[in-house]
């Protein structure tokens, strides 16, 4: 999200929000989520949203696809989330190889402690959804990101960005926003190591 918000920032024109979800739909893939919420999400933020569906063994291929479908619309760069870990950077780079467009990492090679000081001081509000139990206590299911937070994180060896597969979030407002996203947790769900929140969108 904040890669997207440096994005708009640098005057790209951001078009369409892309998330990779279960091979039956119902979920997106490692946080969990609804597509209700994510079309809420991109609703709020007032952009398109593509929803793929696939297999851990058909990702990349389905993936690589949907590139294909956006340079033939006429898309030019993708924009990214990565921070620092190569194989991440690279995984990205194989995946647009085929086509003509590029890659912009507006992040890339940052000190991860202060993006997320950075995200938060901006406005922006995010949870977290999914914990890896075999990394992180699930005491920290469902917490609000703010300083605070970011403290205890570090205090127990944890990265506050996650990137080391600890947990994943989900941001609810911030400044690229036009309303909030407004979610209640109607219970939790255990799937191997990871404990993740089942989300739904709080009726009006």
């Amino acid at each position: 999200c904040l890669s997207l918000y440096r994005a708009i920032q640098e005057n790209y024109e951001i078009k369409t929000l892309m998330t990779m979800c279960r091979e039956d739909g119902l979920k997106s893939r490692s946080h969990g989520l609804s597509p209700e919420i994510l079309t809420a999400q991109a609703k709020s933020l007032d952009l398109d949203l593509i929803l793929c569906s696939a297999t851990w063994d058909d990702y990349e291929s389905i993936f690589k696809t949907q590139m294909s479908k956006f340079e033939r619309e006429h898309y030019e760069v993708g924009i990214f989330g990565d921070i620092d870990l190569e194989p991440h950077k690279t995984w990205v780079l194989d995946a647009l190889a085929h086509t003509e467009m590029i890659a912009h990492h507006p992040i890339w090679q940052e000190s991860r402690r202060s993006l997320i000081e950075e995200f938060i001081d901006l406005g922006f509000e995010a949870i977290i959804v999914t914990v890896n139990t075999d990394l992180i206590d699930t005491s920290f299911l469902g917490r609000t990101f703010n300083h605070e937070l970011i403290s205890e994180l570090e205090s127990v060896g944890v990265d506050a960005c996650g990137e080391n597969g600890e947990f994943h979030t989900v941001v609810t407002n911030g400044p690229i926003f036009k309303q909030p996203l407004n979610l209640i947790i109607s219970d939790t769900i255990k799937k191997d190591q990871y404990l993740m929140l089942n989300l739904e969108l709080a009726s009006n």
